[in-house]
């Protein structure tokens, strides 16, 4: 039987995505690479009281969508991340360490209001890794354009069925 390594999260950004190199860099091959952190509450009963409980989680975006993303990562932005752990080892002073950190298969930015103060448009853009991705922007590099009606060459039918 296969492991599975499969996680998706829901939270906040807690800061900007930077032009500093440990949050956003371009590495010698040439793919993009982001560093995010992620707040996501929880809310459990203690007693006769709900506690609301904050988490931390690091979330690495990398090619396209971190480039694609770059503008939109800013602190308070809700986003879905859909991927998987990854855990880092090293050792440092003769001390072993280790760090559990998300690798970002999907993002998806989600609800609250743009820059301007206005909510957002009629679609959520929605940015995901693979070779679809790699070929330019539009439906076919992972956005979520909207629902599609018609066939397929996008057109209205004729007879709308309501």
């Amino acid at each position: 039987m296969t492991d599975i390594n499969h996680i998706v999260i829901v939270g906040r950004l807690t800061r900007d995505l930077g032009t500093d190199e440990r949050s956003f860099a371009y590495l010698p091959s040439g793919q993009a690479r982001a560093n995010v952190s992620i707040a996501v509450n929880r809310s459990r009963k203690q007693g006769d009281q709900w506690v609301d409980e904050a988490n931390y989680f690091d979330v690495t975006i990398w090619g396209k969508t971190a480039e694609n993303l770059k503008p939109y990562l800013t602190k308070g932005k809700q986003i879905a991340v859909d991927g998987y752990l990854k855990q880092d080892r090293w050792e440092k002073d003769g001390q072993k360490q280790s760090r559990v950190s998300i690798v970002a298969n999907n993002v998806q930015l989600l609800g609250g209001k743009s820059d301007g103060g206005q909510q957002s448009g009629g679609y959520t853009p929605r940015f995901s890794q693979g070779a679809a991705s790699s070929q330019g922007i539009g439906a076919d590099a992972g956005y979520d354009m909207g629902p599609s009606y018609g066939g397929s060459d996008g057109s209205f039918p004729e007879d709308i069925p309501f």
